[in-house]
């Protein structure tokens, strides 16, 4: 008697094939097939038999496991029973008993396929039904049977982890024609369950999850000798300032590797840090941001399918704010030295001429964080690294161990450089519409055959791709005048294509559209709930209307007088080698005396009679002797190796006063004089930067005069002060 246990559909290959179970001897097996009920016989016994325990009567048997998952519900399982009993325990299957399948054509065979069952017998059975328990199932059983002779089938005395083993085995057979079909199904199988031992990941097929699209590991012989004793331990920290982006994928879906690969996973919300990066999250909102923070990252983290339950999160102000926290960084502050500190944080906290105290303490902190969560390693992006570096220096001056650094690379925002949270059209919210999507992309720099700055590139790189399911291919619909649609299944594909301009991107704009809609729509759909819109209002207020003057508080760039000069007379300060002595023409009646340190920089016959863009509200300081009205702005990038300092560019026909505006903010008025004792200027200037166009912008707003946009000459992503 055939019995069939109906079970659900999934989209693993061969789902909906009826698998007919039977043990036998394996020599000179031969093939019947009788239709739906087809059977295995011994030709040397000529009789089933059954793997049922209980009928099994006096006979000892070591404790017997299957990498067959308990509930193997993606197919329809019958079992053969000598007895006619039936058997639905998955510990029943013993080595050597074989499987068929008798609709050869959902595995892409040309007629039935036999499967040899492989057990471990130190294994437990798996208690958990997870896909991944029952692709490792799967891959661990199928062989092409049927087109090896029984000298090559019985070489398969246990399942080869390389599927390149069996299609060999097949390839040598007379009938390696008509198997060939066959082939990507064996060996998308065997590679979905590599590295499993006793039932689970072995300690190098986790290194590999873990380790896999990272752009840098520090520590990696350490990890490796945990995970040959245990799990790692791993933590990975956002500091809850801005409303996450789409470049948050990234570390969701390595955070999903290493929850596959077994990880004790903590995120760590990072309120504390979020108050003391230039109070990017003020004091009052760091609760209500917190939890704006978590539900985001559960949306984005269930989006793409990676399970929550074994996520632990934690609020910072948790623990950093208890009395054994606080000694530590009391006791860290007493061997870091102001270089190391502000260095470390020079790709992370927001950097101003004279820092603030809190930004100092934030590399120390993050170092700290180690210890306190009890990890093993700190996930986190490339521009992580001086802080990963910092902490491995000077934890262990604490007596602390030196932790594992894991760090992905940095999706470039669309406009290029870095994807900030403050910066507006650099990048996609997580709740940006659909035609916010369109929008954004339209104006995102992607330039013909550009492939080293381009974010739309980038992001179908390190998010679209990584997501991909098994056998999924990135598609580019074209109309045909075009050449129609186009499909890539690895991401170098794509970018030889667009390279070679054979793409073009307005369509690969298009593309990428679809792949973020589909990742957004879910989390948009989990943001209409009335609490969560309710949150994120109060978590991210809009900002007030502009005051005369911007408002006292309100740290906004229309506080500030910057307008189009024209340097009139040039000299050198004479007690000053490296600055110059300038007249600038303002339309004010008489020129400003403005003192620049451009010496080095510029030569003085290229300051003579040049057009300057100039911040005229600053007080009026005395620059060794000479009191300066006034400060020339230029784009500044510094390297260990060089500084290098370009004046900004006013539009070529600009006239001497022409006010200089922010995109978004021309309504404002600027302040008479900057309090210096507020440091306005700081806190704006952090965020005044060149594009990849060499255009001057805050936070992404151009800034413009009525006859078009400020330059500079060639320096991109640029500070300018």
């Amino acid at each position: 008697m055939v019995t069939t246990r109906k079970g659900t559909k999934s989209d693993h290959p061969g789902v909906g094939s009826t698998i007919n179970v039977v043990e036998s001897n394996v020599n000179n097996v031969v093939e019947t097939e009788t239709g739906a009920g087809s059977t295995t016989q011994d030709n040397t016994s000529q009789k089933l038999v059954t793997p049922a325990l209980n009928k099994r009567k006096k006979k000892k048997t070591k404790k017997r496991t299957s990498t067959i998952c308990p509930k193997f519900d993606d197919y329809d399982v019958s079992v053969h029973s000598s007895d006619n009993t039936l058997s639905n325990d998955s510990s029943s299957f013993t080595d050597g008993d074989l499987f068929t399948t008798p609709k050869a054509s959902d595995l892409g065979l040309h007629s039935p396929a036999r499967l040899r069952a492989h057990s471990f017998s130190d294994a437990s059975p798996d208690s958990e039904y997870t896909p991944n328990n029952r692709r490792n199932s799967i891959a661990a059983l199928i062989t092409a049977a049927d087109f090896l002779d029984s000298t090559q089938f019985n070489n398969f005395t246990s399942p080869p982890t390389d599927g390149n083993k069996v299609n060999e085995n097949i390839a040598s057979t007379p009938h390696a024609d008509e198997v060939s079909p066959s082939l990507p199904i064996v060996d998308t199988l065997f590679k979905m369950g590599e590295g499993t031992e006793n039932g689970s990941l072995t300690a190098e097929k986790k290194h590999e999850l873990i380790s896999r699209n990272l752009q840098e590991v520090l520590g990696d012989d350490k990890m490796k000798t945990i995970l040959k004793e245990r799990d790692l331990k791993i933590y990975w920290g956002t500091a809850t300032t801005g409303k996450p982006h789409i470049a948050y994928f990234v570390p969701m879906s390595k955070i999903g590797d290493f929850l596959k690969a077994g990880c004790e996973v903590t995120i760590l919300l990072a309120d504390l840090h979020a108050y003391l990066d230039n109070m990017k999250a003020p004091w009052d909102l760091l609760a209500l941001r917190t939890q704006y923070y978590e539900h985001s990252i559960k949306a984005m983290l269930s989006s793409i399918g990676v399970p929550l339950e074994k996520l632990k999160f934690v609020r910072g102000t948790d623990y950093q704010l208890s009395k054994e926290y606080t000694l530590d960084v009391y006791r860290l502050s007493s061997v870091i030295t102001e270089h190391d500190a502000k260095k470390a944080g020079a790709e992370v906290v927001k950097q101003i001429d004279h820092p603030l105290l809190s930004g100092l303490l934030y590399p120390g902190l993050q170092a700290l964080d180690e210890e306190h969560l009890h990890v093993d390693a700190q996930f986190g992006g490339i521009d992580q690294r001086k802080i990963f570096t910092f902490a491995e220096k000077y934890l262990p001056q604490l007596g602390y161990a030196k932790r594992i650094h894991l760090m992905n690379p940095m999706v470039p925002g669309l406009a290029g450089g870095k994807m900030s949270s403050s910066e507006e059209d650099s990048k996609i919210d997580l709740l940006d519409s659909a035609s916010n999507v369109k929008k954004k992309l339209k104006k995102a720099f992607c330039e013909p055959g550009n492939i080293a700055d381009n974010g739309v590139l980038s992001f179908a790189k390190h998010v679209v791709f990584s997501l991909l399911k098994d056998g999924e291919n990135f598609v580019v619909n074209r109309n045909e005048a075009n050449g129609g649609n186009i499909e890539f299944n690895k991401y170098q594909d794509l970018e030889d294509y667009f390279a070679q301009e054979k793409l073009h991107p307005a369509d690969l704009k298009g593309a990428v559209e679809v792949y973020i809609n589909r990742l957004l729509d879910p989390i948009r759909k989990t943001f209409e709930a009335a609490d969560l819109k309710k949150l994120a209002a109060k978590a991210y207020p809009p900002p007030s209307k502009n005051k005369p003057g911007g408002g006292d508080e309100e740290i906004v760039p229309s506080r500030l007088d910057i307008r189009v000069g024209k340097i009139v007379e040039v000299s050198l300060h004479p007690d000053a080698e490296s600055l110059y002595v300038e007249k600038i023409d303002l339309g004010e009646g008489a020129p400003r005396t403005i003192v620049s340190g451009l010496v080095n920089y510029v030569p003085i016959d290229q300051m003579l009679n040049r057009n300057v863009v100039v911040l005229c509200n600053l007080k009026p300081a005395k620059m060794r002797g000479i009191e300066s009205c006034g400060m020339v702005l230029c784009a500044s990038e510094e390297t260990e190796q060089a500084k290098v300092v370009e004046p900004l560019d006013p539009p070529a026909d600009s006239s001497p006063g022409d006010k200089v505006f922010t995109e978004n903010y021309e309504g404002g008025q600027p302040d008479e004089v900057l309090n210096p004792k507020k440091k306005v200027w700081d806190k704006l200037q952090v965020d005044l930067k060149t594009t990849s166009n060499c255009e001057a912008a805050w936070q992404g707003n151009s800034l413009l005069t009525s006859k078009g946009k400020i330059t500079c000459k060639s320096l991109k992503l640029a500070s300018i002060k």
